[in-house]
């Protein structure tokens, strides 16, 4: 059956769907071009058929929003929201070329642990900007890792799909239409969730800080922490058991103490005994390099954002003069020496006329 959406031209023509990339149960994903900027991108569409779903259509323009106001480079960038005529809402977004971390290591087997340290230290840098921004992703695994070529850059991440991700109400505003999940629901994927998410307890942002512990440890050796494999059994070893140390979950690889301590102190059960924050994880992650090399630039976090109360903005210059204005208190110490000049320029005057007669 042929999908009606390709060859369709949206928001007036700006973009011209070209082909299906992806689907899933709640929609689709396409590749698209956009002929004005001479560039392509990728349009994600929840299916019609769910926009009686209140639930479903505040979880895609939860995902949109949040990541519409995040610009780290390593986070997927999303351009615009809107409508299509039957209804069906979607997104713009950056159209990128790789693969996930779940095909990466099905198809190459575990990552050695410098090259996963950097990926990881980057995708730190995404979600530090998202928390201090009040957004948690909450649905952290490695299919929402995706690595391309950025800028001539390897092994650079993107961070995907903040359908999950839960907003301050500080962020989406009082009378914004998201609407935040409850207290007690549970969501997201067993296999990565924090112990405190799989029992539906509040998240902050270490609950991401232990899902990406997951994803590393996942990469590193290709299997889970612990040997359950039903969503019921997996969801209880996440709240119950002691993660398998990676030293003793695989035969062939071996990884430093360092390393290790790092990764056990991301997978602790109780949030207070974890990094407090992504960066402080990317940081320890960073001292477990066994090169020397420094790493990408893109892994850089931003620093702590400030409110208008908690710092003074500097002003521009004004337009009509280069001069900044000297301080009031130096006021009266120029008066004072442009007085002296004229009086000194005065009595000169004075000196000139009577020798002149």
């Amino acid at each position: 059956m042929s999908d009606p959406l390709i060859g369709k031209e949206v928001d007036n023509g700006e973009y011209r769907i070209i082909e299906r990339i992806g689907s899933g149960g709640m929609g689709s994903v396409y590749k698209a071009e956009q002929p004005k900027m001479n560039r392509f991108v990728a349009i994600k569409v929840l299916h019609s058929r769910y926009l009686s779903r209140n639930d479903l259509v505040s979880r895609f323009r939860r995902e949109a929003r949040a990541m519409s106001q995040l610009s780290h480079p390593n986070t997927a960038r999303v351009y615009k929201y809107g409508q299509l005529e039957d209804g069906s809402f979607y997104f713009v977004m950056e159209y990128m070329t790789g693969y996930n971390l779940v095909q990466e290591v099905r198809t190459k087997g575990p990552i050695e642990a410098d090259r996963c340290i950097n990926i990881m230290v980057q995708v730190c840098g995404a979600l530090e900007e998202a928390h201090q921004a009040g957004i948690i992703h909450r649905d952290l695994k490695p299919e929402n890792i995706f690595l391309t070529n950025q800028g001539g850059t390897v092994d650079f991440p993107k961070v995907l799909d903040f359908g999950l991700a839960k907003v301050s109400e500080k962020q989406i505003g009082s009378k914004s239409l998201l609407n935040l999940t409850q207290q007690g629901a549970v969501f997201g994927t067993p296999e990565f969730m924090s112990p405190e998410q799989a029992l539906g307890a509040p998240l902050d942002r270490r609950s991401d800080v232990y899902s990406l512990g997951l994803i590393m440890y996942e990469a590193l050796t290709g299997k889970l922490p612990f040997d359950a494999t039903e969503k019921r059994q997996v969801m209880k070893a996440q709240v119950k058991d002691k993660p398998i140390p990676l030293s003793k979950r695989t035969r062939d690889i071996s990884f430093s103490p360092k390393l290790e301590a790092v990764l056990a102190r991301a997978l602790a059960k109780d949030p207070a005994e974890r990094h407090p924050t992504a960066a402080k994880f990317a940081e320890a992650l960073k001292g477990c390099l066994s090169s020397k090399l420094a790493t990408s630039a893109a892994i850089a976090v931003p620093a702590p954002r400030t409110t208008a109360a908690q710092s003074r903005e500097v002003q521009p210059l004004s337009n009509d003069t280069d001069i900044p204005k000297l301080p009031i208190s130096n006021a009266p110490y120029i008066v004072l020496g442009i007085g002296i000049v004229l009086s000194v320029i005065g009595i000169i005057a004075i000196v000139v006329s009577v020798l002149g007669d």
